[in-house]
């Protein structure tokens, strides 16, 4: 691996962490992150939080545990060619759906309307309270205590008024600046990794299939190709390596086209990243083509009847969980009893977030099924 550049974020120079602690001898501070998130509760329970389809629905299909560990190999392999710190790249992608609730984004939808009122919701908010508040593992400090540069990585987007609140890693939101270039990095393979492989999953379950994907350029492009070079494999090999491809041309064209942003501002340092604009993009021929990519998957999987079956089923089963909650916080665990006394709408926010999407269903029946009191 060859060194990071200068305009890269250096573990050694980080802005440090809320809770002071002495250096590791053996390991990166950036590194300790990743480690950290990888050993956390709230990790592990993304083995069982949907991406599309509900966990029960299929083995193969991808949860958030999987994708997140698709974004960090995507995050990790575009901060090496970047020369980039890796590690940081890591461990922001492996903790940006931490705060994910259950059912994906329809049950953050009804999270976010129960909390009207209340401060509302937003799981790019709950995984930085998840990682500062939520987690206990240590016996000095709340949450994992993350240094500064992971931090503002898992905190994409914000409003003013609510950065105002996060004290130094809201202050980007308000000066309009930006993050390192690990956490502009991180962003777009996120989204690489869901458009990619919801088509995967999509054409997986036949809500989707390959003549629909022809009026998707990107995809039928790289069709083409792969039928050209393997006509006779079958048809699901076929998918993957056309996907494969798909990923690739969005990953190298992103490496390039920010690149030539790089030469052309020449920053000599992480200072000069945050007060450039953003740095790291695609050419605006494959951001088009990405975008028809979203909109098709918007219009023919996202809002697929059955997939919208499930998701009022999970909106349903979040909101009547959250009213009865706020109604007798008595049914709550006792932990969460307790921060229901300090603040009750957001302690059942944090219960309901935390949970899997089975968990979710199996408290709703034990809530509401008499056959499961």
């Amino acid at each position: 691996m060859s060194m990071p550049a200068a305009y890269a974020a250096h573990s050694a120079a980080s802005q440090g962490r809320r809770w002071p602690e002495e250096s590791s001898a053996s390991r990166a501070e950036f590194q300790r992150d990743r480690d950290r998130v990888i050993h956390s509760n709230a990790f592990r329970r993304l083995e069982y939080k949907t991406q599309v389809f509900v966990n029960h629905e299929g083995d193969l299909f991808r949860t958030r545990l999987t994708h997140s560990i698709e974004v960090a190999q995507l995050a990790r392999s575009i901060a090496r060619s970047l020369r980039l710190d890796e590690d940081l790249a890591e461990a922001i992608a492996l903790a940006h759906d931490l705060g994910h609730t259950p059912f994906g984004h329809a049950g953050q939808d009804a999270l976010n309307e129960c909390m009207q009122g209340y401060g509302g919701f937003e799981h790019n908010l709950q995984s930085l309270r998840v990682v500062d508040i939520l987690e206990e593992r240590y016996g000095a400090f709340d949450g994992l205590n993350l240094t500064f540069e992971t931090r503002e990585g898992i905190l994409k987007h914000c409003s003013a008024d609510i950065a105002a609140s996060l004290g130094d890693v809201g202050r980007r939101f308000i000066d309009g600046t930006q993050p390192s270039l690990e956490a502009q990095i991180t962003n777009l393979a996120d989204e690489i990794a869901y458009n990619n492989h919801d088509i995967d999953d999509g054409l997986r379950s036949g809500l989707i299939d390959l003549e629909q994907l022809a009026e998707v350029p990107l995809f039928q492009r790289h069709f083409r190709i792969a039928l050209t070079l393997f006509p006779d494999v079958a048809e699901r090999r076929r998918i993957n390596e056309t996907i494969r491809r798909m990923i690739n041309t969005l990953v190298r064209d992103l490496v390039d086209t920010t690149n030539e942003r790089l030469t052309q501002r020449g920053p000599e340092s992480i200072a000069a990243v945050r007060a450039a604009p953003p740095l790291v993009m695609h050419s605006e021929e494959v951001r088009a083509e990405s975008l028809e990519l979203k909109r098709f998957l918007r219009d023919k999987l996202y809002q697929h009847y059955k997939v919208q079956r499930m998701s009022t089923k999970g909106r349903r089963i979040v909101g009547e969980l959250f009213g009865a909650f706020m109604s007798d916080p008595r049914l709550l665990p006792p932990q969460y009893q307790a921060k229901a006394d300090i603040d009750r709408a957001r302690a059942v926010a944090d219960y309901i977030s935390g949970m899997t999407d089975r968990y979710a269903m199996r408290e709703h029946r034990r809530l509401f099924a008499v056959e499961d009191i």
